[in-house]
């Protein structure tokens, strides 16, 4: 598959799943919206049903007070008659003006009789009807009168009163209970009122007086004076999780499409990261292809060269081309180890036979050996074996093999027009052995850094075939290092060189 089909893919991916999270985001917060609204409209109505409340409460009161003072105070005043075994009580009005009389007829058994008539017994039962509905609607605009009065003075002397001896708070908490529930919202609550100067006159058990959207205010007693206004303040702290809790249905819905994001940046990772694996391995099979071949070609024609009767007659030219083969037949028998190194990579740890050796002679060792290849391209070797405890358990093969890795590396990329020049420092630090190998090459550049030690990376120079190898030294020097229970880093800088620090853990001798 072409990067540029991956890249077309990953960009259709990620726009639908950028349109299903915004999608499933707007959503959520349009419902939350909705239930916010639905949760304040609920909440007005309730509080405002509360002070309603409050208000019949405060009248009923007032009510019963008064008509237990003026008991009987606007019945209308009865003058009674006694006429051997009759009864006349006159019926007047509050100003004395006589609207008429009733006479009751009493017997033994005290069973009373009531019976209405009027000064003038000629009259007919029609007329004495129409004068007592007369009589009583009198008496109904007397009363209406009175109830004004009374409802006046009961709200003049209520205002004045201190909001503490108008309420009871626990009626108050009951109310604000009963029209939550009413409203269909059985949630907690705290409540405080609080008078026009913005003291707390009562307030619940924790209830906190804090600027939030949790707070709910309503006017208790609307129609008092404006420097007498009282307020009822009520606290709802777990309003968020009440708007939240009908959308829990959402939370699986976001779970599984973020479930499918991450998986889909796993797919479309792996897919990269695999294009990038085809293109190394095809560089690795270009230079093995290549690495191969010269050799091959130079023991080809070096064996033709010995069917030559000539060639036979002439030591010196035999011996030359005997050792032709020998070196090109090591070569060729090098590469295919490095090659075989490949099996080290699929394997959890490698096959190592550990021992406590002295590192410096080692590498002593490995620079002895290298300095005629260096000195070969104009340079040299410096070493600065200073670790003073220079033990460490390792596979003295495969170390050997790590250090002449990272000095080969050094010669293929190193300056054309500037002698190489190789440090090599040894060091204790606190339970560790540190190991450098610096070089004054061509250095590498910093998005290469992070990926020199992957299988088949080689970092570019232009010319595929510039500089030979398959792309594992690195990635195999990592390897032997991580199974030593050790750790290496690189440090560079283009044009200047570069330095690899391997960590060790130390041991004693």
């Amino acid at each position: 598959m072409k990067k540029s089909t991956i890249w077309l893919l990953v960009l259709i991916m990620a726009a639908a799943f950028g349109g299903l999270l915004y999608l499933q985001i707007f959503y959520v917060n349009t419902m939350a919206a909705m239930r916010s609204s639905q949760f304040e409209e609920s909440v007005k109505r309730a509080l405002y049903q509360v002070s309603k409340n409050l208000e019949y409460e405060e009248a009923r009161k007032a009510l019963e007070d008064d008509l237990t003072k003026k008991d009987n105070s606007y019945i209308p005043k009865q003058q009674e008659i006694i006429k051997s075994d009759r009864q006349q009580i006159t019926m007047t009005a509050p100003d004395g003006t006589p609207i008429g009389f009733m006479e009751i007829q009493s017997s033994s058994s005290q069973v009373i009789k009531p019976s209405i008539s009027i000064s003038q017994k000629r009259r007919d039962i029609t007329n004495a009807s129409k004068e007592f509905q007369e009589t009583l609607r009198k008496r109904y605009l007397y009363q209406k009168e009175v109830m004004d009065d009374v409802i006046l003075n009961m709200v003049y002397q209520s205002s004045q009163k201190p909001i503490n001896e108008r309420v009871d708070f626990k009626k108050l908490d009951g109310f604000i209970k009963a029209e939550l529930i009413n409203e269909g919202l059985n949630v907690p609550y705290y409540f405080a009122v609080i008078n026009s100067n913005g003291e707390v006159v009562y307030k619940s058990a924790d209830y906190e007086d804090t600027k939030s959207k949790d707070h709910f205010t309503q006017i208790l007693f609307k129609n008092d004076p404006p420097n007498r206004l009282n307020y009822l303040d009520v606290v709802f702290p777990t309003r968020s999780n009440y708007i939240y809790s009908s959308l829990t249905f959402i939370v699986p819905s976001l779970i599984f499409t973020v479930v499918l994001l991450v998986t889909f940046v796993i797919t479309a990772s792996l897919a990269f990261r695999q294009k990038r694996l085809t293109e190394m391995k095809n560089n690795f099979i270009n230079n093995m292809t290549h690495e191969f071949k010269t050799p091959i070609s130079t023991i080809s024609l070096a064996s033709q060269m010995l069917k030559d009767p000539a060639v036979s007659k002439t030591p010196a030219m035999f011996n030359h081309i005997s050792g032709v083969i020998g070196d090109e037949t090591k070569r060729l028998s090098f590469q295919v180890d490095k090659v075989l190194q490949m099996s080290l990579f699929d394997k959890k740890s490698s096959t190592l036979k550990f021992k406590n050796s002295d590192i410096n002679h080692l590498i002593s060792g490995v620079v002895s050996t290298f300095t005629l290849k260096v000195e070969n391209f104009g340079g040299s070797i410096k070493t600065d074996l200073l670790a003073t405890n220079p033990y460490a358990t390792i596979d003295e093969m495969h170390f050997t093999n790590v250090i002449f890795n990272l000095m080969d590396n050094a010669v293929k990329y190193k300056k054309d027009d500037e002698p190489l020049l190789l440090q090599v420092k040894t060091w204790n630090e606190p339970e560790k052995l540190m190991i450098s190998i610096q070089d004054n090459g061509i250095g590498i550049k910093k998005e290469d850094l992070k990926k020199i030690f992957d299988r088949f990376y080689r970092v570019s120079t232009g010319n595929l075939h510039n500089v030979k190898g398959f792309g594992l030294g690195l990635a195999y020097v990592k390897k032997i290092v991580q199974d030593l229970k050790g750790s290496i880093r690189a440090e560079s800088e283009p044009k200047i060189g570069t330095k690899f620090i391997i960590i060790l853990p130390q041991t004693k001798k």
